[in-house]
């Protein structure tokens, strides 16, 4: 339960370390599993695993910029209540689900590019528009600096330098875009299907007989996906339209690789198992590329979508995406005050 909850915010190869306090009823616990009660058994099993796993993964999501309490104590906060001969479900509090200190997201729906992200930052932060006002901002009073503050420089195309009210930050900005295009693309799976962008001209793509033979298989979950694909001859597919919120990838490169996922999972019922790691693939291709460089406007409008975003700290690898360096590791580097 607990390495489920963590499958998409741990670098590979790590693995958390915990300890576990549960409190329950008694009747619920059989203590005689073992003859010399080295282990017990879980009347309910699955109510265990369900309540870990749901209290971990809302804590996890929950941690946003900015935030003050950490996760644990969100989970520490988490009960749940059986109800006996009842199909049982984990109960969280209200007051245990989200932070005090966590704003919640904005109820408009920015769009998934970053350059259509522009207008809708402007629109939703009311920042002026030009250069020079939106360098005096950054040194307003720190009320008014959001937790990722304001982007100052995008440093070799790849990292965004922000200055906030406690220092600095570096951010990795595919990483990060990575994460924020991932989570709107499990949101939009949740809702049902991803919307589809239809391609102005319809494009055709040499494939193995066996991907042709696959694509056709599955046209059902590839327009669940977002595409809309059909196979023409032995080894061609023709491609009509992709997820809306990757209009702009490489369309053969993104098909080659989703068949690729498609090809790894096998069955239908195991790609459906491992939807979210073919999201991951998606998101991939949605998300702003290292050398591509950005503009005051777009760096702002992705530190914006980070901090309403589950789980930012992390791309889908498990990479971290921004670190922080506070006026204390500043003043240590140049030995200020000492």
């Amino acid at each position: 339960a607990v390495r489920q909850a963590y499958q998409d915010v741990l670098f590979h190869g790590r693995h958390a370390v915990f300890v576990l306090y549960l409190t329950l009823d008694p009747s619920l616990v059989d203590v005689n599993a073992h003859p010399a009660k080295l282990e017990v058994r879980f009347r309910d099993s699955r109510l265990v695993h369900d309540f870990l796993f749901k209290a971990l993964h809302q804590a996890l999501a929950g941690v946003r910029p900015g935030q003050q309490e950490s996760a644990t104590k969100i989970v520490a906060e988490t009960s749940f209540q059986p109800a006996a001969g009842k199909s049982h479900e984990m109960q969280v509090p209200a007051t245990a689900s989200r932070s005090a200190y966590i704003q919640p997201p904005s109820q408009v729906a920015l769009p998934l590019s970053v350059e259509e992200q522009i207008s809708s930052y402007a629109r939703l932060q009311a920042q002026p528009s030009s250069e020079n006002q939106q360098t005096s901002s950054v040194h307003a009073t720190d009320a008014a600096i959001p937790p990722l503050g304001f982007a100052i420089a995008h440093l070799h195309n790849i990292y965004i330098l922000a200055e906030t009210a406690n220092g600095i930050i570096l951010v990795d900005a595919h990483a990060a875009h990575e994460r924020v295009t991932y989570e709107r693309l499990k949101k939009q799976l949740a809702e049902g299907t991803i919307p589809a962008q239809p391609l102005l001209l319809p494009l055709r793509i040499t494939v193995s007989a066996g991907e042709a033979e696959l694509a056709e298989q599955q046209q059902d979950l590839f327009a669940t996906l977002g595409f809309e694909l059909n196979r023409q001859g032995p080894e061609s597919l023709v491609v009509r339209a992709i997820p809306a919120q990757l209009a702009n990838s490489d369309v053969e490169t993104l098909i080659r690789d989703v068949l690729a996922d498609f090809i790894e999972h096998g069955m239908s019922s195991r790609i459906q198992q491992k939807s979210h790691e073919i999201l991951a693939t998606l998101a991939c291709h949605g998300s702003v590329r290292a050398n591509r460089r950005l503009s005051r406007e777009e760096m702002n409008a992705l530190l914006r979508d980070m901090e309403n975003t589950d789980r930012s700290g992390q791309c889908n690898h498990g990479r971290p995406t921004w670190i922080e360096l506070t006026h204390q590791d500043l003043d240590k580097f140049f030995l200020r005050g000492q």
